[in-house]
């Protein structure tokens, strides 16, 4: 009975075993998937760069419409000013 029972554990481990050639294809498909994840790495570091450089981009361009409305303002006072200056005299 025991040897009968260490058999069919036998048989059921070969069968269940890979061949080589299985192997092989699946080590493919692991390395296919590893240089897809690779370049998807790749490419959000570039799509990250890409963004980081429009923050940039954006940050400056707020920069520059502050300063000219800030200039706006000034100008829209002084033009206030010498208007009800010249409402006075």
């Amino acid at each position: 009975m025991k040897k009968t029972l260490v058999i069919a554990m036998l048989l059921s481990l070969l069968a269940g075993c890979a061949t080589t050639e299985q192997i092989k294809q699946i080590q493919d498909t692991a390395d296919k998937a590893l240089a897809t994840a690779n370049s998807a790495a790749s490419s959000a570091g570039n799509a990250q760069s890409t963004a980081n450089q429009a923050l940039d981009a954006a940050k400056n361009a707020q920069s520059a419409a502050d300063s000219a409305q800030a200039c706006c303002n000034e100008n829209s006072a002084k033009i206030d000013r010498a208007f009800e200056n010249a409402m006075k005299k």
